[in-house]
């Protein structure tokens, strides 16, 4: 039996619609997953590890040349300042040109260079560090866990973490420095004034996947389909034909999301399974025959 996965926000945003909740009440609910889109993701395609290699699969679906080599993601920041410490308030979403990343990387690029690492522009918000094969790493936190969040608990920690949270410091203070950031401020735009590390390891070999169609927007998920040979389809909803297949919603708005839900369900026949992957770990399993369930209650939050 083929399944149709939904990749969609969080359940909190949508729940406020009785027309899903009665479509959630009528199907099966199944264990919650860790939230996340790196959650969801490690879900449909089997990688070997436990961390999933963000750096090198989008360099190598932008730049073919990862090679052999260790990438991590450096992805330009906004850190405001708090009495407290320090807050991340976005990442990789700068909406920077192509001249402004050239600009600010300019002055990071020798202290990288002193320290083993060559800095990668893949794209103008999309920055990678190349480190030579076999370079260990420690544990780096996602942007999607971090948004919001106090710095500290987050970075490297330990013996090992000691010199990334040096690095840190020192990309910060070169860019806090930086001339493009006091044009920045007088445009009413956020400074870019940290670089967060994140998504490490090597490129992998081709990931186990039952999938045959991805539709996404996003970067990273059409790397890894890339990666894993799928299909990647333009459109509304990838069109039914033999194996599994996934829609990306999880960055459309909720009035969008929900009539993706409703269009998928509709389209449902007696040989699929609609599964939704909500981006907060909430999963639902819902087969068509389970439409006509009208003596189940709508679910509530």
């Amino acid at each position: 039996m083929n399944t149709h996965t939904l990749l969609l926000p969080s359940l909190a945003r949508l729940a406020d619609e009785l027309a899903l909740r009665r479509l959630l009440g009528r199907g099966d609910r199944l264990p919650a997953q860790p939230p996340g889109l790196l959650a969801a993701l490690g879900e449909l395609f089997a990688l070997p590890g436990t961390a999933l290699p963000v750096a090198a699969l989008l360099r190598e679906a932008a730049a073919h040349d990862a090679g052999d080599s260790v990438w991590l993601c450096a992805d330009p920041a906004w850190v405001q300042a708090e009495m407290s410490g320090a807050r991340l308030l976005a990442c990789g979403t700068l909406g920077l040109t192509r001249a402004e990343a050239e600009d600010l990387a300019r002055p990071l690029r020798p202290l990288l260079g002193d320290a083993g690492m060559l800095l990668e522009i893949t794209s103008p918000d999309r920055w990678q560090l190349r480190l030579p094969t076999g370079s260990p790493l420690p544990t780096f936190a996602a942007p999607e866990v971090v948004l919001g969040e106090q710095l500290l608990p987050h970075l490297p920690q330990g013996v090992e973490g000691r010199r990334w949270r040096a690095l840190f410091t020192e990309l910060q203070v070169l860019l806090h420095q930086h001339s493009r950031n006091r044009v920045r401020a007088q445009q009413g735009l956020a400074p870019v004034n940290a670089l967060w590390l994140w998504g490490g390891g090597a490129l992998p070999a081709r990931p186990r996947t039952a999938l045959t169609q991805v539709r996404s927007s996003d970067a990273l998920v059409r790397a890894l389909a890339q990666h894993a040979g799928v299909r990647i389809v333009d459109g509304s909803l990838p069109a039914r034909a033999s194996g599994d297949r996934c829609s990306d919603l999880a960055a459309l708005d909720p009035q969008s999301a929900r009539a993706a839900i409703a269009q998928a369900a509709r389209a449902l026949r007696r040989d699929e399974i609609l599964r939704l992957a909500f981006i907060d770990g909430a999963r639902w399993h819902i087969r068509a025959a389970q439409r006509w369930r009208f003596w189940r209650r709508a679910w509530r939050p």
